[in-house]
């Protein structure tokens, strides 16, 4: 009897829970200013990162949409970039290419992953682009790139599902 008791309110709990992940609300509205006010809550050398961060996926962008991904990419990847960089670097580049992207048409995971590429190039820190094409998709093709960093994924998200096709790195 002490055993069937103990059950119940598991079951209640349970079917609490599941009741409230059925019950999705769409994205979450964003009131007008939310992004301006984030952007003034930064610090000095924050918002000077975020504004180079900017720069760079603007001009890759553009110049994605004016030449070849191969002389973009050669352009990108000039520098001599051979060390590996911090976990904090990291999350900083991937911070700033994301919010930056957000602000520029576009901005697709390859415009994402070479802008991040040349920051950090600029730091003197190695990585390398990850293209892949998704698995199982039927008659569509869709490819997807990241940047990878020392074996971590800098940006792109989980490459699970994906078949890699080719990683081009810093020279």
């Amino acid at each position: 009897m002490r055993h069937s008791s103990r059950q119940a309110p598991q079951k209640a709990m349970i079917s609490q829970q599941k009741y409230a992940t059925d019950q999705k609300k769409g994205p979450a509205k964003r009131r007008p200013g939310q992004g301006l006010t984030r952007v003034l809550s930064l610090s000095g050398s924050e918002a000077l990162f975020l504004c180079q961060c900017l720069l760079v996926v603007a001009t890759v962008r553009l110049g994605l949409t004016l030449f070849s991904y191969n002389r973009v990419r050669g352009m990108v990847t000039r520098l001599n970039a051979r060390q590996c960089a911090s976990m904090g670097e990291l999350r900083l580049v991937a911070w700033g290419v994301a919010a930056a992207a957000r602000l520029v048409p576009r901005a697709t995971c390859l415009t994402q992953a070479l802008s991040g590429q040349y920051i950090l190039a600029r730091q003197g820190n190695a990585s390398k682009i990850r293209i892949g094409i998704e698995r199982g998709t039927g008659e569509q093709l869709k490819a997807h790139a990241w940047l990878v960093s020392d074996n971590h994924v800098v940006l792109g998200g989980s490459v699970d599902g994906f078949a890699h096709l080719v990683d081009h790195g810093s020279r």
